[in-house]
C-alpha cells in the first residue's frame, strides 16, 4: 500500500475538507484496479501462448478455454479490491490532525 503510506498529508486534507471513508476508499479502489485490469490484460495473452506451447508435446491434449483465464483475473480483482479495501479503511480512519501536525 506505498500509495496509501505516502499520501498521508493529501488524505488528510481531503478528509479534513468532507471527503468520508467511503470517498478515500474508493479512490484507492480505482487507482489499484486500473493497475491489476492492465496487468491481467498483459499477462493473460503471455501466459496463454506459455501454456499452448507447454501443453502441444503431450500426447493427450487439452484446450486452454478463456473462462479459466476470466475466473483468475476475477479472483485477483476480488483478492485486490478486499485487500485494498482493509489498507484504505484502516489508512482513511487515522486522524487528519495528527497526520498534518506532523508535516
Amino acid at each position: 500500500m506505498f500509495k496509501s503510506y505516502f499520501k498521508t498529508a493529501w488524505r488528510s486534507r481531503f478528509r479534513h475538507k468532507g471527503a468520508t471513508v467511503g470517498n478515500l476508499v474508493v479512490l484507492l479502489y480505482r487507482d489499484f484496479l486500473r493497475l491489476v485490469i492492465v496487468a491481467l490484460l498483459i499477462a493473460a495473452p503471455l501466459a496463454w501462448s506459455a501454456m499452448n506451447k507447454w501443453l502441444h508435446d503431450f500426447a493427450y491434449r487439452i484446450a486452454i478455454t478463456w473462462w479459466i483465464f476470466a475466473a483468475v483475473g476475477a479472483l485477483a480483482v476480488v483478492v485486490s479490491l478486499i485487500t485494498v479495501g482493509i489498507q484504505g479503511l484502516r489508512t482513511a480512519r487515522v486522524n487528519p490532525v495528527k497526520s498534518l501536525r506532523g508535516e
